[in-house]
């Protein structure tokens, strides 16, 4: 120990044991800014949500997002340009995550028309009557005044959902489930039902509450045929 300290003092630098105290306390420190900081965004995106949902997205205002998020109005551009990049972070971390499950390889064993149906349950359930649906439907009521947001829509789930089913679709003709090979031209008939079903639910459901997953199954009896009794 003492010769590291003489050679610290003829050679100016600190002892190799400084260096690595000073380089584990910054990392700590970079460590828990990028915490802090990924703290805020997600604080962010939730007030963007929550402001969007409640007052559409023309009328959403940057200060009421910075004033539900708990922070200055400037340290929202340090994570966002704008409010269009707000929501495509929106797209990005409730709905692309869920299109990606949905695109990934069919591992499944038993027939397409049971894969389609736990697509379409799933969903249901973790989009369609969810605060996920709030998002499809405000873009649903607001994509027409803002293109830009369509456009990363269909881009990022859109396009990428109906390649999945095209895929399906093309799948169940090949083994002979799907008769009507003209399906495959169209796979935005086989997802009707959870579209619908996202639209029903903030329109109509208090004046007749739909049963989402039965229309899905029906649905499916009509383009796969009904299962049979056994």
């Amino acid at each position: 120990m003492r010769t590291r300290k003489v050679a610290s003092r003829v050679t100016g630098r600190p002892a190799a044991s400084q260096v690595v105290r000073a380089a584990d306390k910054a990392g700590e420190a970079s460590a828990s800014r990028a915490e802090r900081a990924a703290e805020r965004r997600a604080a962010i995106v939730e007030a963007a949500m929550e402001e969007f949902v409640a007052r559409g997205f023309t009328a959403t205002r940057l200060d009421d997002i910075a004033k539900r998020a708990g922070v200055a109005k400037g340290t929202i551009y340090l994570h966002f340009k704008d409010k269009e990049s707000m929501f495509e972070e929106l797209i990005r971390t409730a709905i692309v995550p869920f299109v990606s499950r949905m695109t990934a390889p069919p591992s499944f064993k038993g027939s397409v028309r049971d894969a389609v149906e736990t697509l379409g349950r799933l969903f249901i359930h973790e989009v369609a009557t969810t605060r996920r649906g709030d998002i499809v439907r405000l873009i649903v009521a607001e994509g027409t005044r803002f293109p830009a947001i369509a456009d990363f829509y269909y881009r990022e789930v859109v396009s990428r959902g109906l390649a999945a089913l095209r895929g399906l679709i093309e799948l169940a003709i090949e083994r002979g489930e799907i008769r009507e090979p003209k399906l495959a031209q169209f796979p935005q008939i086989m997802i009707a039902p959870v579209l619908i079903a996202v639209l029903w639910k903030s329109l109509f459901e208090r004046h007749a509450p739909l049963d989402a997953e039965a229309m899905l199954r029906t649905h499916l009896d009509l383009i796969f045929g009904e299962r049979s009794a056994t």
